[in-house]
């Protein structure tokens, strides 16, 4: 593995298409202490692609630990208004962001949940024109992974700490194109590999999809008038083209919230703030989490359902082949940015104003009543299997096989 260059790649790869930074844009980058050399590297790139200025916040998950460990729960509701002004000024002001991921996926395992979601409930309270700004694609955000010792253990816990950590980074190179002469120009390619897809999709005017495998899943799904099935990257308002998600590999909408119905199973396991939640259920009535269920993890799985009333509906289903790219190098990553684009996934919590024709124009209480949901929580998990069936029915009455043994049919 020629390492150097690769993340030489990389690094330029989330600059010039991951965040697609402009001349005198600021650019924001949190990430872990361990992401250092990536972090420097796109800081150097950034300045290249003519930024007016690169802001770091770093961050460090074992002092976080303690601080969980060692506050009152008051602590976490209140959040300080450097930190609010911090995401909200630099929003107003067309910033783009950047987050890295290198976080030990068991990092805060035994940490009392109700102080993390305290926390996030929070700093998603006070920083609402951040999120918002984001959520409306005003600004151009990316997230993105960078392999470290902790998450590397977990994912190949048989090798050594270089071994593993090798071997993550050559896995994140190869799943992100950034292994290839000219990760830009893949990407370009990739993209147009999207479009055919969500143009049909788009066309089908779908009223439900049923999803059933043999882990159990059997759950039916419902569409607003106007639906849009996106996927691959996504243009801001001012016209500009950026990738949210690299690697990406899923075809998403946004479901009418209320109307869900039945049970899935999740497929992998997942990371939800720093614990594993596996093998977990949730069963769905008039679109609302009314039981859930899970071998591991069942306090965390309780306290991202219970996070807000929004959070107890999909906010976003996502088509994803089960013989893809991230699906066939055979790793569990145990992170979401990587497993999520291994096979199909659900996500609770917050809906897509892109997944609805005309939403960036549209107010919270408009999209809510079209059907997208809102919540201050959107958390993907993963259901997709090798056998997963979907059936399409549209609104004039046609059934279309959509996927047949966990691939696309078209």
């Amino acid at each position: 593995m020629n390492f150097n260059k690769y993340l030489e790649n990389y690094a330029n790869l989330i600059v010039v298409s991951g965040l697609n930074v402009q001349k005198q844009q600021t650019v924001v980058i949190e990430a872990e202490v361990e992401s250092v050399e990536l972090v420097r590297l796109v800081t150097k790139y950034a300045y290249r692609q003519g930024a007016k200025e690169v802001v770091v916040r770093y961050s460090d998950e074992v002092v976080t630990r303690l601080k969980y460990e060692n506050c009152e729960q008051s602590v976490f509701e209140t959040v300080p208004t450097w930190l609010s002004n911090f995401k909200n000024d630099y929003a107003a002001m067309n910033a783009c962001f950047l987050s890295i991921i290198s976080d030990d996926p068991e990092a805060f395992k035994g940490v009392d949940p109700t102080k993390m979601a305290s926390w996030s409930k929070s700093v998603n309270k006070e920083c609402r024109v951040f999120r918002d700004l984001l959520e409306n694609s005003t600004n151009a955000w990316c997230i993105v992974g960078a392999s470290s010792v902790k998450w590397a253990n977990r994912v190949f816990p048989d090798m050594s700490d270089k071994e593993a950590y090798d071997a993550l980074w050559s896995a994140i190179f190869k799943a992100t194109k950034a292994d290839q002469e000219d990760p830009n120009a893949a990407w370009i390619e990739h993209r147009a590999s999207f479009e055919r897809r969500v143009k049909y999709l788009n066309e089908l005017n779908i009223d439900t999809l049923t999803y059933t495998n043999n882990l159990g899943t059997n759950v039916k799904v419902s569409l607003m008038e106007g639906y849009l099935f996106a996927g691959g990257g996504n243009y801001l308002q001012n016209g500009l083209y950026n990738i949210p998600n690299i690697p990406t590999e899923e075809i998403f909408a946004s479901p009418i919230f209320d109307k869900t119905e039945g049970i899935v199973y999740s497929s992998l396991p997942l990371n939800y703030n720093g614990n594993i939640i596996d093998e977990f259920y949730m069963e769905f009535k008039d679109g609302r989490v009314v039981n859930y269920g899970a071998k591991k993890g069942y306090d965390v799985l309780k306290e991202m359902i219970e996070f807000d009333e929004g959070s107890h509906y999909l906010g976003e289903i996502a088509l994803v082949p089960y013989d893809s790219p991230i699906s066939n190098m055979n790793i569990t990553f145990l992170n979401t940015l990587f497993d999520e684009n291994a096979v199909c996934h659900f996500a609770i919590g917050k809906g897509f104003s892109e997944c609805i024709v005309g939403g960036y124009e549209m107010t919270k209480e408009e999209l809510q009543e079209k059907g997208i949901n809102d919540s201050l929580l959107h958390v993907d998990f993963m259901i997709g299997t090798n056998d997963l069936h979907i059936v399409a029915s549209s609104k004039d009455g046609q059934e279309i096989e959509v996927f047949k043994e966990g691939n696309f049919v078209f």
